[in-house]
């Protein structure tokens, strides 16, 4: 009986349910409260990616195209929808009667009558009032939506310039990486226009889950990487700065893809006691001779007063331990500029020598950057790319900065030493992997682009890998330690499928004992760690198919396979 009673409220809860289903179902609801219902919920729909997102819009595209236009509200919602197909952004006045389609450089104004009918439709280009457009005009009265979207991608595309993010059909890190002004993020709000530079290939991978992101020039975090924010700030000297664009009309560009400038005259330019700014993101090491080279480029010292120099290297771990420290509540380990990093089948030890002398007996010196004054927009592009220059030198260093903690003594731990060499190159010393002697590759940043990689070893040092495959490792993970580990896999590999190398080193090492150097010459087959006081260290030589080392050696190279060197 009470299994049977059970059963039977289950049923009558079911049963009112269904008629409360029912009920609601059938109730008579107007179009317009359906309309208001579906809005609210696209307003405060969730985050959804890329894919469904366009899905979606795609189908409210084509939901707008099959809607009568007969009144004010669907007129409105037709003008933004062919706003978002045209990638422009799109407002109401508070009246609801004038609809504003808007980009950086133009808006449209649609005025409209509280019946839906058209008024007038005007247009106005940056720096100029708004003028009334008859074939706009005409357009829209005839319900030519195709023809009035048509305009608007013509307008569009009068304005767009290389490097901006409407200008490129690259996709967005090329865009960050090469745009000639990067990647624009327009002013919004409290938001100052930003121009993103530099991202470093582990900046685009999802902290944690190591997924890389989906860029899309709309959705770029404006803290992602290296960035710049244009503002204006007063001055104690005074500067001649534009009041008036001066790109007008058509603008050439030159192949870097820099627009061509009106040029600078009273008409256009006043004296301030003001300047334009590059507000880096967060404050960033740059080396003296770098801030040197920018205050040239513009004419304007970087600092109002000399800044306060330290050793580069210092403010590069300190920088990258601070990025570290964001949202980890353990303070970092002391380092003593040694850092540990831990890979999936090896453990590296990072000395970073910042101290060691470059020119004039002193240390790479350099300061923390807040800040690039300009006066010119031309100016913008060769500081963006000072910049982007410095950001990759300071990713390669700072990849040896790490908050991990591992015994000194720990079985297998390997050592290497980074020295700069100057303000963009630097050396990566350690041991051979097959040898017991001193191995070092410089590796010269030539700008943010191009990385060159030599590798220097002892002649009698079997092959490790050509300079090309280090340079290649390099600038595809800017990254020092998976650089290092890559080059001793690949030196354990070469010495897996070639045996004749060991035949190699042995009959190179006994050419040398046979025909020693002269008195007070380097020696070549002893480690730096074996010399007795008082002796020179160890000659690095590059060795290339054209060095001079015998001609029978020269006969066992040709013999060997080509990807053994690589």
């Amino acid at each position: 009986n009470l299994q049977s009673a059970e059963t039977e409220e289950k049923q009558s809860r079911m049963a009112a349910l269904l008629e409360r289903l029912h009920a609601k179902h059938n109730a008579s609801r107007p179009w317009q409260e359906t309309c208001k219902v579906v809005r609210q919920a696209m307003e405060k729909r969730g985050v959804m990616n890329a894919a469904g997102h366009q899905l979606l819009l795609n189908c409210l595209e084509t939901l707008q195209r099959a809607l009568k236009v007969s009144s004010l509200p669907s007129m409105t919602d037709r003008l933004e929808s062919i706003a978002r197909q045209n990638m422009l952004g799109s407002h109401l006045s508070p009246s609801g009667t004038e609809c504003y389609i808007t980009m950086d450089m133009f808006y449209v104004e649609v005025q409209l009558d509280t019946s839906g009918q058209l008024v007038d439709v005007k247009v106005a280009h940056q720096g100029e009032s708004p003028t009334s457009c008859p074939e706009l005009f005409q357009h829209l009265r005839e319900k030519n939506f195709e023809e009035f979207s048509k305009h608007l991608k013509g307008l569009v595309d009068l304005y767009k310039l290389p490097g901006d993010k409407l200008a490129t059909n690259a996709n967005t890190v090329e865009t960050i990486l090469h745009g000639s002004v990067g990647l624009l993020t327009a002013r919004s709000g409290g938001h100052l226009v930003s121009l993103q530079c530099y991202v470093s290939p582990y900046d685009i991978f999802e902290e944690g889950t190591g997924t890389q992101l989906n860029l899309m020039d709309n959705n770029v975090p404006r803290s992602l990487g290296v960035s710049v924010s244009v503002t204006i700030e007063g001055t104690s000297s005074v500067y001649k700065l534009p009041i008036a664009p001066l790109i007008t009309g058509s603008h050439p560009v030159d192949n870097k893809g820099t627009p061509s400038f009106s040029t600078v005259t009273n008409s256009n330019c006043v004296d301030l006691p003001a300047c334009f700014f590059l507000k880096m993101n967060q404050p960033t090491p740059f080396s003296l001779s770098f801030i040197q080279r920018m205050g040239n480029a513009t004419s304007i010292p970087v600092f109002e007063t000399p800044p306060i120099l330290s050793p580069l290297y210092q403010l590069i771990v300190q920088s990258q331990l601070q990025r570290l420290e964001e949202g980890s509540s353990q303070p970092p380990p002391p380092h003593n500029m040694h850092f540990y990093s831990v890979l999936p089948d090896q453990q590296h030890c990072y000395f970073l020598n910042g101290d060691a002398p470059v020119q004039d007996g002193r240390s790479l010196q350099g300061a923390l950057v807040s800040k690039i004054p300009f006066r010119h927009p031309a100016q913008v592009p060769f500081l963006l790319d000072i910049i982007r220059h410095q950001a990759a030198y300071n990713t390669l260093i700072g990849s040896c900065v790490k908050r991990t903690s591992i015994k000194e003594d720990s079985a297998g731990l390997l050592q290497f030493e980074v020295c700069p060499l100057t303000d963009s190159s630097f050396s990566v010393s350690f041991q051979h992997p097959v040898n017991e002697s001193l191995v070092c590759v410089v590796m010269e940043v030539i700008d943010s682009r191009q990385v060159s990689c030599k590798l220097y070893k002892g002649v009698s040092d079997a092959l490790i890998c050509t300079d090309e495959f280090i340079t290649k490792v390099v600038q595809r993970c800017m990254s020092i330690p998976v650089t290092m580990r890559a080059i001793r896999r690949k030196a354990e590999t070469i010495q897996a499928d070639t045996p004749a190398l060991s035949l190699i080193a042995q009959t190179v090492e006994t050419m040398v004992k046979n025909n020693l150097p002269p008195s007070g010459s380097p020696t070549y087959n002893m480690s730096q760690q074996q010399q007795p006081p008082g002796t020179v260290p160890p000659r690095m030589v590059r060795l290339s198919s054209s060095d001079s080392i015998g001609p029978d050696i020269t006969e066992i190279l040709s013999d060997l396979p080509e990807q053994t060197g690589k």
